[in-house]
């Protein structure tokens, strides 16, 4: 089945695996030599172009109207795992492509040009995949990872509650241990593809003393979404990025044997947050996609749209704008990649990963306000794109740890290179 898979790959059927490693096992040594290398692969041209051209001719016509409707894009799911371009972080063992986090975020921004809520819908998976990946035993990894690769299913990461956003620290949902398997009761809240996912990422406090700490008190599970006692809540209706299945999920002792647990009771904290140092960089660039294609509207729009006489790229006060949006651009984007060659060249990245996040998420709602602001009155309004790249752009800012938690992160960090 995983050779399969690997065929399938649409326009990278014909790159083995192999190519790719030397390939980049090259690349890696040429940077640990010389520095930076701005010179992709062709293994990572090849993944970006597929992307890029999925993103165009598939996404794009579609986009507007799963933003109206809020239909959870099926098609376009199928698709990208048919090319590839979704579970590259499933390691070669379990029959996936085993892809760094650059490379998985290459195709990440290409997919968020398109439309951030398809985007969001795959990227939800890497995400609930990630406690696994780094955490999973053999037995799990193979079983979970595994049957991804065999078919289009999705994952989510639930963690989320009602009460405890950020706070993750204040999680209620309960697991209490009763034999050989954990009674689970409680709610989330706020889990994308929550109505769609195959499996759980779940964190529960195993511990019923409120005073433990949150590095012993939490519990790490992986939950089958058919297991009896789960309900899933109704489909919110967001701002923006409509078409990904965000929902509430309530567990009614729901029974999950100690086999579906990941390392040991107690070590559910580390891993949920661990997660975030690889999942953190791709949605950073998404949120760079969103800017990019926000930015690229805008100066297709400048350049044909008059105003007293002139076009609007002829007024400096455009012009300017434009420049100002390109920087911010370039940065953010090259701030995703230095977290990313951080990770996979085995360094802690932390800093760089809430740095990464944290930037791109602004730039990308001042990008998406600055360009309503070049269309005018157009920009407001539905029938152009930009009124939808707005709402979408919100969320880059909430999710996976607030731009507040963000800099909260990044002061720790930075303080603390002082402070040793």
């Amino acid at each position: 089945m995983a050779a399969m898979f690997r065929r399938s790959c649409g326009a990278l059927r014909s790159l083995s695996l192999f190519d790719w490693r030397s390939q980049h096992t090259k690349a890696a040594k040429r940077e640990q030599g010389f520095g930076f290398s701005f010179e992709f692969t062709e293994q990572q041209k090849e993944f970006q172009a597929t992307a890029r051209k999925f993103a165009r001719e598939e996404i794009i016509p579609v986009a507007a109207e799963y933003h109206r409707t809020g239909e959870y894009p099926v098609p376009l799911v199928k698709r990208a795992w048919e090319l590839g371009l979704m579970n590259t972080h499933i390691p070669e063992s379990c029959g996936g492509l085993g892809l760094g986090t650059f490379d998985s975020c290459l195709i990440t921004e290409e997919l968020a040009y398109g439309y951030t809520g398809v985007q969001t819908a795959i990227e939800a998976n890497s995400l609930g995949q990630m406690p696994v990946i780094i955490a999973g035993n053999d037995q799990q990894q193979k079983k979970y990872l595994g049957r991804m690769t065999e078919e289009p299913l999705m994952c989510t990461y639930c963690v989320t509650e009602p009460g405890a956003g950020s706070d993750v620290a204040g999680i209620k949902t309960k697991a209490e241990k009763k034999g050989g398997e954990y009674i689970i009761n409680d709610q989330k809240m706020w889990i994308t593809n929550g109505g769609r996912a195959n499996w759980y990422f779940l964190l529960a406090r195993s511990d019923p003393d409120s005073k433990a700490s949150a590095s012993k008190a939490f519990t790490g599970f992986i939950v089958e979404a058919d297991a009896p006692g789960i309900q899933i809540g109704r489909k919110e209706l967001n701002m923006g990025q409509r078409c990904s299945n965000t929902r509430g999920i309530v567990f009614e002792d729901v029974k999950v044997p100690k086999e579906n647990v990941l390392i040991g009771e107690g070590a559910g904290f580390k891993i949920a947050m661990g997660a975030f140092d690889k999942t953190r960089p791709p949605v950073a660039a998404g949120a760079v996609g969103l800017a990019q294609r926000a930015l690229d509207e805008a100066t297709k729009y400048a350049l044909e749209k008059k105003t007293f006489g002139k076009l609007l790229v002829e007024h400096q006060g455009v012009s300017f704008l434009l420049a100002e949006m390109a920087m911010k651009v370039e940065l953010a984007r090259l701030g995703y990649q230095r977290a990313t060659w951080e990770f996979d060249s085995g360094r802690q990245n932390t800093y760089y990963a809430s740095t990464a996040k944290a930037y791109a998420g602004d730039i990308a709602n001042q990008l998406a306000t600055d360009a309503v602001q070049i269309f005018g009155g157009n920009g407001f309004n539905t029938e152009y794109p930009i009124e939808k790249l707005m709402g979408d752009a919100k969320i880059y800012q909430i999710y996976e740890g607030t731009a507040q938690i963000q800099r909260l992160i990044i002061a720790h960090e930075h303080i603390g290179r002082y402070k040793n």
